[in-house]
């Protein structure tokens, strides 16, 4: 009984057993509900250099060691998730190829496919961890949506390592200097913790300088008067007494006695004077980093608040560029910054703001752009010093700025970052089969700080981008600025343009008069009128305008000026070489001309001709116009208010979408012609483009970016009637979108210049070139090449 017992007691044991290993095996191996459930916890941050506290490189935290993930396969729907992660709500973007520097430690991850709504990026699908053939030059990078998770609670995120320098500065030591704009000169400072901490100048040079004024958006620096604080070092030893940890120091001044102005320092120099806390040391730049966290440097380790051997604050002196050069200039400066800006072989083009932009260079008189082959910051920042501006904080390819058009001139650009123009680096000449424009290379530069976004706003529109134009002039009995309203007299695209532009909210979609439907702001004066912009400014401020002679016919709010801006816009461009090669002279029967005469198309003589009896003389050709933006051209007016012309039996979307002048070779107009966009529609795209817009059965009407529009020569007012032309030398002008009725990114492109030499019976057209006027010289050397003899009259 005794022994019955105990074999069913160890058989119940071995049971026991078996269950309990078999739970356990299936504990081990079953699958797991979150990354953070099971296995290493999963820590994020972001890092790198230069950017926000809401974007930069991603890195995790993963089998205590922190790494990076590749851009490899990566998408917006990865990006949400890793922002997620960080405490953010979602994603707006994500960066590619180490736009934040390079991380060290390994890359974690590779081809990570999320689908968006994933909890943790464990879940998502990659090649695993630690399985990764990638380098640190493909680490990714996130822009998080500046929103906080509700009841986020920030124990997952750990900051940037602090071994790196995020953010940098300079403070104006001279009270009266914070006070102007740009901030040319001053203490280097930076971000550590809730504030701001000193470098050492212990060995600092001129090359530590100029990497921070590249950073800082200036093209060089200048040398500084040491000596000069070294007597305010000296000054405020005197006037101060050592104060507790973070305390100011201020003089303090003697009692009946007037203060002593020490060494020639003035007494404002010493004025809200913090108690100095260096961080850096030893900083030893080559001159060509784009960011001081490239260069070699120490940090001070502990409470080094007192710490620099002998030395002072790191003091540092920038030269702006001409753009943001300050009033107190010498007159003559500017005319030889014309003079220089006239000899430039480099210009960007198709940028929201100053420093950006698609980059175009100028060789064998022809503009063509640079393939982003090997295009990284150290190239790019030679061509923005080249322009005026700082180092580069991004260097963009794959035609992010919108595609160019003519040739592709340099390929593989290699600079070392001390060039002092693009075309001293080294690089490749293109081959047919190397670059396409889809590959053409961008960048945006560091720009100085001007405070423009301070005196202007929106209010009223249904989002950030829209509203009704508020601006501050002088400051109100409170103290704070008086804000006030625009006239919309006489307001349209070119001030919309500038009014995004000032805002930082990138092009303009529409320029308004009217805004009765946006009048939700207790701002009712107009303070400015008589506004005229020529697109390019940087402020309003910089436009003309009435001053404090306001001039404004509709004064009630309901007619103040307003704006809808966005971060594309399209860009027109015409192709010149087919100009040339299609035009001739036609002498066309005036029985056939009066559904032209109808839409204006022929000169004002035409009136009093002898119809339907005689002819008109007509300069025809195909205009081929391309959209290479980055937003579809789209007519302003939508199709319930377009116009039927019965007699053409079509739709006129635009009253004026192109201009055709003949000029003299002073500028002089002799004959003109203009086309309404009866029909704006692609008719062909890129190969990886579909078309969009078709006009038949009163379809939509635009240009798809990638598409052109078609105008053959032998439709009706695809000309310029010359009937009353002399013979003589001239230059064919064509002008698209000629009242701005329509936004675009680069308006300079949109004029197209030939030459032509009329001898009576036939034309010569050639040197077809977009943008500028050709010069007298140029129409000289003409009547010595008459170039290419085009169709003969028929």
């Amino acid at each position: 009984m005794r022994s019955s017992s105990a074999r069913a007691w160890q058989e119940l044991l071995a049971l026991l057993c078996s269950v309990w290993l078999w739970v356990g095996a299936a504990q081990r191996t079953g699958p797991t509900p979150t990354a953070q459930s099971q296995g290493p916890k999963l820590k994020f941050r972001l890092a790198g250099y230069p950017r926000k506290h809401n974007e930069g490189r991603i890195e995790v935290f993963y089998n205590e060691e922190w790494g990076t993930i590749c851009d490899d396969d990566f998408t917006l729907a990865n990006a949400h998730v890793l922002c997620r992660h960080l405490g953010f709500v979602a994603a707006t973007g994500w960066a590619h190829s180490a736009k934040y520097g390079k991380g060290v430690g390994r890359v974690w991850l590779d081809n990570v496919n999320c689908g968006g709504s994933e909890k943790s990026i464990a879940d998502c699908k990659s090649r695993g961890w630690g399985n990764s053939d990638c380098s640190h030059e493909e680490d990714a990078g996130v822009i998080c949506k500046d929103e906080r998770i509700p009841g986020y609670v920030d124990s997952n995120v750990i900051e940037a390592e602090q071994n790196q320098v995020e953010e940098l500065r300079l403070r104006p030591v001279v009270s009266g200097a914070r006070k102007r704009l740009p901030v040319t000169e001053g203490v280097v400072e930076v971000r550590y913790k809730e504030g701001w901490a000193q470098i050492c100048d212990e060995g600092w040079n001129h090359k530590n300088s100029r990497v921070v004024c590249g950073m800082m958006g200036f093209p060089a620096e200048k040398k500084v008067n040491r000596n000069f604080y070294k007597r305010l070092k000296r000054a405020a030893k005197i006037k101060s007494r050592s104060p507790g940890p973070g305390a100011r120091l201020v003089s303090k001044a003697r009692p009946k006695h007037k203060p002593r102005e020490d060494f020639g320092v003035p007494k404002r120099l010493y004025l809200e004077r913090q108690q100095l806390s260096y961080r850096l040391h030893s900083v030893a730049c080559t001159g060509n980093e784009v960011h001081i966290s490239m260069c070699p440097f120490e940090f001070y380790k502990g409470n080094a608040t007192a710490t620099c051997k002998g030395g002072m604050p790191a003091v540092v002196s920038c030269m702006p560029g001409p753009l943001f050069t300050t009033g107190s200039a010498p007159k003559k400066k500017p005319q030889r910054q014309q003079q220089h800006q006239g000899q430039q072989r480099v210009r960007l083009k198709g940028g929201a703001k100053a420093g950006e932009g698609r980059v175009e260079v100028l060789k064998n008189s022809e503009w063509g752009t640079v393939c982003d082959d090997r295009w990284n910051l150290l190239t790019a920042s030679v061509v923005c010093r080249e322009l005026g501006f700082g180092s580069a904080k991004e260097a963009l390819t794959g035609a992010r700025m919108g595609q160019g058009m003519g040739p592709i001139h340099m390929n593989e650009v290699q600079c070392t970052g001390s060039e002092k123009s693009l075309w001293s680096c080294p690089y490749k000449n293109i081959t047919a089969e190397d670059c396409k424009h889809s590959e053409d290379a961008g960048l945006r530069c560091n720009i100085p700080y001007m405070g423009y976004e301070t005196t202007i706003r929106l209010s009223g529109g249904r989002s950030r981008f829209e509203g009704r134009v508020e601006v501050a002039l002088g400051t109100g009995s409170s103290g704070r600025p008086a804000w006030g309203l625009i006239c919309g007299d006489g307001w349209g695209t070119l001030e919309a343009m500038v009014a995004c532009r000032q805002l930082g909210l990138g092009f303009a979609n529409h320029g308004l008069q009217e805004t009765w439907y946006w009048d939700a702001s207790n701002v009712t004066e107009m303070v400015l009128s008589g506004v005229r912009c020529a697109g390019h400014e940087m402020a309003l401020s910089h436009c003309q305008h009435h001053g404090n002679s306001l001039n404004c016919k509709k004064t009630g709010t309901r007619f103040a000026a307003g704006v809808i801006c966005s971060e594309t816009a399209s860009d027109l461009l015409l192709h010149a070489p087919l100009v040339q090669e299609t035009a001739y002279i036609e002498d066309r029967p005036l029985h056939m001309l009066y559904c032209a005469a109808e839409e204006n198309c022929l000169s004002s003589t035409a009136r009093n001709a002898n119809w339907p009896y005689g002819h008109r003389r007509l300069l025809r050709f195909s205009s081929q116009i391309h959209n290479n933006g980055r937003a579809d051209f789209r007519p302003k007016a939508g199709r319930h208010s377009w116009v039927w012309h019965e007699c053409h039996r079509h739709y006129h979307s635009m009253d004026i979408f192109t201009h055709y002048d003949l000029l003299t070779p002073n500028g002089t107009k002799v004959a003109e012609g203009h086309k309404a966009s009866f029909c704006l529609e692609d008719t062909e795209c890129q190969e990886d483009v579909a078309k969009r817009y078709e006009c038949a059965n009163f379809g939509e009407q635009g240009i798809t970016v990638g598409c052109w529009d078609l105008y053959r020569h032998d439709i009706d007012c695809q000309w310029i009637d010359i009937t009353d032309v002399r013979p003589g030398n001239y230059i064919l002008q064509v002008v698209i979108n000629p009242n701005y009725e329509v936004a675009e990114s680069d308006f300079t492109n949109n004029a197209m210049k030939c030459n032509c030499k009329y001898d009576g019976h036939r034309i010569w057209v050639h040197n077809c070139h977009i943008g500028d006027a050709f010069s007298e010289e140029a129409n000289k050397r003409f009547e010595q090449y008459p170039g290419q003899l085009n169709n003969q009259i028929v």
